[in-house]
């Protein structure tokens, strides 16, 4: 999908068409729209495309007359029937006093924007807005890691009530994610910082102090990736510790009246040998079964008391 948008007065509004000044939105581009815009503005119909590419890795390139930046940006996806986030690259290519982005997914990084939800957003401030998409950008990881983190809590919350192995692949899933934010997160990094070293693409004292907030962002978005890979790594070790208790101690259970349920059999074993009655004690004695079966029971008890005490009950 191919959009043109372009702010009057901070007033965001689409175009039919390319205008001076407007903001190139490709959604899910075809290769009839990105030829278009490539043959429209001079630019690399390769360069176009590289954001389409799931595997291309965030860099910035510039060129004679253009600027490519490209960063992965979260995403939503379902892996294994679950609801998981993965990253997806994002491209922005600055052209004279046009800006294209260009992304394989509609995205909420971009979404504030033509929801006038940004303030200062202006389209004829390239710069200003690349640098306010990459704030989103990090924005979004943060939303999305502080969420993780939350079903992280409910997971844990459950460790005390009915805790299943599907416990321990949501959190293997949960860390999955942490892997794919922390890699893209630390590729950014080097592209923000590569940023502040290109004059080129300074123009505002306003604008370099929105870049020094962007890359403030994105290292805090960076430690709580790592933090939060911590705690689950904790949390699952203890959900796993948990599990082989709780096992354990079924073990323990099932062992201890093993115990006292073979102690009847041997008896009973004892009794229905094939041997001469007058050699068993209580055989001729009257009510001797019953007093075998009481004296079993007696036996029976002081087993269970002594595995109580040791605590094997």
């Amino acid at each position: 999908m191919l959009h043109f948008y372009k702010t009057d007065d901070s007033l965001i509004r689409e175009l039919g068409g390319a205008e001076d000044g407007c903001w190139v939105k490709l959604t899910q581009p075809t290769l009839e729209e990105c030829t278009d815009i490539s043959e429209m503005y001079g630019v690399d119909i390769t360069d176009v495309r590289a954001a389409l590419d799931d595997e291309e890795s965030s860099r910035i390139s510039i060129e004679d007359d253009y600027t490519l930046i490209l960063v992965d940006i979260p995403s939503a996806e379902v892996r294994n029937n679950r609801n998981v986030y993965t990253t997806i690259p994002l491209g922005i290519i600055l052209k004279g006093n046009v800006i294209i982005t260009v992304c394989a997914q509609e995205t909420v990084v971009l979404r504030p924007f033509i929801e006038k939800r940004v303030r200062e957003f202006s389209t004829k401030k390239q710069m200003r807005f690349t640098y306010q998409i990459l704030y989103n950008t990090c924005m979004v990881y943060q939303s999305l890691l502080r969420s993780i983190d939350r079903k992280r809590t409910e997971i844990e919350e459950r460790i005390n009530q009915d805790t299943e192995d599907v416990d321990l692949i949501d959190l293997h899933e949960l860390e999955s994610n942490l892997v794919y934010f922390a890699t893209s997160l630390r590729a950014n990094g080097v592209v923000l910082d590569r940023m502040t070293r290109y004059g080129r693409l300074r123009q505002y004292e306003e604008d370099q102090e929105l870049l020094e907030d962007v890359i403030i962002e994105n290292k805090q978005a960076i430690e709580m990736t790592s933090i939060y890979r911590d705690i689950i790594n904790g949390t699952r070790e203890l959900l796993s510790d948990v599990i082989n208790n709780r096992l354990n101690n079924v073990m323990k259970y099932l062992a201890a009246i093993t115990i006292v349920m073979s102690i009847p059999t041997i008896i009973s074993g004892l009794y229905g040998m094939n041997v001469s009655g007058k050699w068993m004690p209580l055989s001729d004695v009257p009510h001797g079964f019953g007093i075998i079966c009481v004296a079993t029971l007696v036996i029976c008890i002081m087993t269970l008391y002594i595995l109580k005490k040791r605590k094997m009950l």
